[in-house]
């Protein structure tokens, strides 16, 4: 063989296997990416379910107190007060007819109760039907003058989805009646093309953005959205009051 043909077969034969190294590299670079990801995949499905069940949980507890709150503070103070009147009616109809009222004032408490202590009327509520039982509920007991106003077509939320947004409000609404002194509680929610926008403000104290918010859970509050791909913010403005917002992207539905 010639040296020149003997030359350009080694080169030839040095450039197969750099190709063939460089494949082999891209492959193993390939494998490894895929890995990190699935490896990333499955541990942000882990996080999200750890997130799911504890917001199922808190979402059952705060409900509890709810019903506690409900049966000492409404239910109880209705029933005491029937109870009063019938002692003192004697042969007065009007105050019989009274007495009457109030027990079926009662009943019907009892009865909107009743919804939020069975399991499976709450998993079928939707995440608009859960926001309204909770405004009628601060209405009914008077903590706060509370209001939800629906903007656009309705689209239904992804069931596990809607259990965190849902947690994230109920937050929300839980640091407005505890600690801002606020007498008003907006709710909107905004169906907007591929994309669900809820505002949620009250009139409270505010507080100030430069403070520490893990006293107060928007910590989180802002990492549950994060688990589910929604914008979360916070505005707040002493002695006027605090906004939440959450942008979840209701594309979500269809994966």
């Amino acid at each position: 063989m010639e040296p020149n043909a003997t030359a350009e077969l080694i080169v030839f034969i040095s450039i197969l296997l750099v190709a063939g190294l460089f494949l082999v590299l891209l492959f193993v670079i390939f494998i490894r990416r895929k890995n990190v990801l699935i490896r990333k995949s499955q541990e942000e499905k882990e996080a999200f379910e750890r997130e799911l069940a504890e917001a199922q949980i808190e979402i059952r507890e705060e409900t509890l107190r709810n019903i506690s709150w409900e049966l000492h503070d409404n239910i109880g103070q209705v029933m005491t007060l029937a109870k009063v009147k019938a002692q003192n009616a004697g042969d007065n109809p009007e105050k019989m007819k009274q007495a009457a009222r109030l027990i079926g004032d009662g009943l019907d408490e009892l009865r909107a109760l009743s919804k939020m202590i069975n399991p499976e009327t709450i998993r079928k509520l939707s995440l608009r039907e859960s926001v309204q039982m909770e405004i009628d509920r601060f209405n009914r007991m008077r903590f706060i003058d509370a209001s939800l106003t629906i903007h656009g077509e309705v689209v239904d939320v992804n069931v596990k989805d809607q259990s965190i947004l849902f947690r994230i409000l109920q937050e929300f609404f839980s640091n407005t009646i505890k600690h801002s002194q606020a007498t008003e509680l907006k709710v909107d929610m905004y169906f907007k093309g591929e994309n669900l926008i809820i505002k949620a403000s009250d009139n409270g104290v505010g507080f100030n953005d430069s403070e520490s918010f893990t006293g107060i859970g928007l910590k989180n509050m802002a990492s549950r959205a994060k688990l589910i791909k929604t914008d979360f913010s916070i505005q707040s403005e002493e002695n006027v009051g605090t906004t939440l917002t959450l942008e979840y992207p209701l594309t979500k539905n269809q994966v």
